[in-house]
């Protein structure tokens, strides 16, 4: 019998989609559900982000002017998304790695 699906667990507050073409809202759901039935993901969909911490990662989601991140960890009950942005450079802004690390802090207090 196989394990049930990770649950995905939204850090920041109420669920907020970020305004993603139709094809990008498809590719990140589908993305986000292979994530749920446990499935790793590598590139060029999904890269390691040891940076934020131990089993986080980051999805990315071409849209038509833009790539979007969305920042997860991986648990062993859960994908916790900690982040979502808009990349508009080749490093994670600073930012986003504060803000994720500050989510994670939290969550594990």
């Amino acid at each position: 019998m196989a394990p049930p699906d990770n649950v995905i667990v939204w850090l920041h507050g109420e669920v907020k989609s970020p305004p993603f073409s139709a094809q990008a809202r498809l590719e990140a759901g589908v993305l986000l559900r292979r994530l749920q039935g446990r499935e790793r993901l590598g590139m060029p969909h999904s890269r390691p982000l040891p940076i934020i911490g131990r089993r986080c990662h980051e999805l990315r989601v071409v849209d038509k002017d833009l790539t979007w991140r969305i920042v997860y960890r991986v648990d062993s009950d859960a994908i916790i998304i900690l982040e979502v942005f808009a990349k508009k450079s080749n490093e994670t802004p600073a930012q986003a790695i504060q803000t994720c690390r500050q989510r994670l802090a939290r969550y594990d207090g």
